[in-house]
Protein backbone atom coordinates (compact mmCIF):
# COMPACT_ATOMS: atom_id res chain seq x y z
CA UNK A 1 0.00 0.00 0.00
CA UNK A 2 1.13 3.54 -0.66
CA UNK A 3 0.40 4.36 2.98
CA UNK A 4 3.20 1.92 3.91
CA UNK A 5 5.87 4.07 2.25
CA UNK A 6 8.04 5.76 4.86
CA UNK A 7 6.44 9.03 6.02
CA UNK A 8 3.76 8.88 3.31
CA UNK A 9 1.48 11.93 3.18
CA UNK A 10 -1.55 12.55 0.97
CA UNK A 11 -1.48 16.35 0.83
CA UNK A 12 -4.37 16.54 -1.62
CA UNK A 13 -6.13 14.37 -4.19
CA UNK A 14 -3.31 15.20 -6.63
CA UNK A 15 -0.23 15.54 -4.44
CA UNK A 16 1.37 12.65 -2.57
CA UNK A 17 4.69 12.85 -0.74
CA UNK A 18 6.84 10.15 0.81
CA UNK A 19 10.20 8.66 1.54
CA UNK A 20 11.72 6.17 -0.92
CA UNK A 21 9.08 3.86 -2.43
CA UNK A 22 9.81 0.28 -3.43
CA UNK A 23 9.26 -1.02 -6.96
CA UNK A 24 5.95 -2.55 -5.83
CA UNK A 25 4.85 0.76 -4.32
CA UNK A 26 5.65 2.58 -7.56
CA UNK A 27 3.39 0.08 -9.35
CA UNK A 28 0.66 0.84 -6.80
CA UNK A 29 1.14 4.56 -7.43
CA UNK A 30 0.66 4.01 -11.17
CA UNK A 31 -2.44 1.89 -10.51
CA UNK A 32 -3.80 4.72 -8.33
CA UNK A 33 -3.47 7.17 -11.21
CA UNK A 34 -0.19 8.88 -10.40
CA UNK A 35 1.04 10.47 -13.62
CA UNK A 36 4.46 11.75 -12.55
CA UNK A 37 7.12 10.96 -9.97
CA UNK A 38 9.55 13.61 -8.74
CA UNK A 39 12.59 12.30 -6.86
CA UNK A 40 14.66 14.70 -4.74
CA UNK A 41 16.97 12.01 -3.34
CA UNK A 42 20.44 11.21 -4.61
CA UNK A 43 20.95 7.97 -6.56
CA UNK A 44 23.15 6.89 -3.64
CA UNK A 45 20.53 7.58 -0.94
CA UNK A 46 19.40 4.82 1.39
CA UNK A 47 17.19 2.28 -0.37
CA UNK A 48 17.45 4.07 -3.73
CA UNK A 49 16.28 1.91 -6.62
CA UNK A 50 19.03 0.97 -9.10
CA UNK A 51 17.16 2.45 -12.10
CA UNK A 52 14.10 4.22 -10.77
CA UNK A 53 13.65 6.21 -14.00
CA UNK A 54 13.29 3.02 -16.05
CA UNK A 55 10.85 1.51 -13.56
CA UNK A 56 8.69 4.63 -13.41
CA UNK A 57 8.64 5.08 -17.19
CA UNK A 58 7.89 1.37 -17.74
CA UNK A 59 4.81 1.92 -15.55
CA UNK A 60 3.70 4.77 -17.82
CA UNK A 61 4.53 7.64 -15.50
CA UNK A 62 6.78 10.62 -16.13
CA UNK A 63 9.98 10.68 -14.06
CA UNK A 64 11.90 13.75 -12.94
CA UNK A 65 14.94 13.84 -10.70
CA UNK A 66 16.33 16.85 -8.87
CA UNK A 67 19.09 15.43 -6.66
CA UNK A 68 19.26 17.59 -3.53
CA UNK A 69 22.23 17.03 -1.23
CA UNK A 70 20.72 16.83 2.25
CA UNK A 71 23.55 18.78 3.84
CA UNK A 72 23.54 21.58 1.25
CA UNK A 73 20.14 22.38 -0.33
CA UNK A 74 20.30 25.17 -2.90
CA UNK A 75 17.94 27.90 -4.04
CA UNK A 76 18.36 26.80 -7.68
CA UNK A 77 17.06 23.32 -6.79
CA UNK A 78 14.03 24.82 -5.03
CA UNK A 79 13.28 27.02 -8.05
CA UNK A 80 13.61 24.08 -10.43
CA UNK A 81 11.32 22.06 -8.17
CA UNK A 82 8.67 24.79 -8.07
CA UNK A 83 8.81 25.27 -11.84
CA UNK A 84 8.36 21.52 -12.29
CA UNK A 85 5.45 21.30 -9.84
CA UNK A 86 3.80 24.26 -11.57
CA UNK A 87 4.23 22.56 -14.96
CA UNK A 88 2.49 19.44 -13.60
CA UNK A 89 -0.49 21.38 -12.24
CA UNK A 90 -3.67 19.35 -12.52
CA UNK A 91 -1.81 16.03 -12.68
CA UNK A 92 -1.53 13.51 -9.87
CA UNK A 93 2.07 13.43 -8.66
CA UNK A 94 4.18 11.52 -6.17
CA UNK A 95 7.09 13.53 -4.80
CA UNK A 96 9.67 11.61 -2.80
CA UNK A 97 13.17 11.60 -1.39
CA UNK A 98 14.77 9.15 1.03
CA UNK A 99 12.70 10.10 4.10
CA UNK A 100 10.27 12.88 3.01
CA UNK A 101 12.42 15.52 4.69
CA UNK A 102 13.74 17.33 1.61
CA UNK A 103 10.33 16.95 -0.02
CA UNK A 104 8.31 18.25 2.92
CA UNK A 105 10.53 21.35 3.15
CA UNK A 106 10.42 22.02 -0.61
CA UNK A 107 6.64 21.55 -0.75
CA UNK A 108 6.17 23.92 2.19
CA UNK A 109 8.35 26.57 0.55
CA UNK A 110 6.55 26.09 -2.78
CA UNK A 111 3.23 26.66 -1.06
CA UNK A 112 4.44 29.89 0.55
CA UNK A 113 6.32 31.31 -2.42
CA UNK A 114 4.13 30.24 -5.33
CA UNK A 115 0.71 29.63 -3.79
CA UNK A 116 0.67 32.39 -1.16
CA UNK A 117 0.16 30.20 1.89
CA UNK A 118 1.05 31.60 5.32
CA UNK A 119 4.43 30.16 6.36
CA UNK A 120 3.18 28.61 9.60
CA UNK A 121 0.37 26.77 7.83
CA UNK A 122 2.65 25.55 5.04
CA UNK A 123 5.25 24.28 7.50
CA UNK A 124 2.72 22.23 9.53
CA UNK A 125 2.92 19.24 7.19
CA UNK A 126 6.71 19.36 7.18
CA UNK A 127 6.75 19.37 10.97
CA UNK A 128 4.56 16.27 11.00
CA UNK A 129 7.54 14.54 9.37
CA UNK A 130 10.50 16.26 11.03
CA UNK A 131 11.84 19.35 12.72
CA UNK A 132 14.60 20.70 10.44
CA UNK A 133 18.19 20.79 11.59
CA UNK A 134 20.19 24.06 11.54
CA UNK A 135 21.19 23.66 7.86
CA UNK A 136 17.59 23.30 6.77
CA UNK A 137 16.31 26.00 9.17
CA UNK A 138 18.81 28.41 7.60
CA UNK A 139 17.79 27.35 4.10
CA UNK A 140 14.08 27.74 4.89
CA UNK A 141 14.65 31.11 6.56
CA UNK A 142 16.53 32.40 3.52
CA UNK A 143 13.86 31.06 1.14
CA UNK A 144 10.85 32.48 2.99
CA UNK A 145 9.62 35.81 1.65
CA UNK A 146 9.37 37.12 5.22
CA UNK A 147 12.96 35.99 5.92
CA UNK A 148 12.22 34.34 9.24
CA UNK A 149 11.65 30.80 10.36
CA UNK A 150 8.33 30.53 12.23
CA UNK A 151 8.90 28.90 15.59
CA UNK A 152 6.51 26.40 17.08
CA UNK A 153 4.28 27.76 19.78
CA UNK A 154 5.32 26.89 23.32
CA UNK A 155 3.91 23.52 24.27
CA UNK A 156 3.92 22.14 20.72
Amino acid sequence: MLEDIRDFRRLSARCLTAGQPTSAQLAEAAAEGVEAVINLALPTSDHALPDERAEVERLGMRYESIPVHFDSPREEELERFSDLVDSLSGRKILIHCAANKRVSAFVALHRVRRLGWPAEKALEEMRAVWEPDPTWRDFITAALPTAHYPRRNAGN
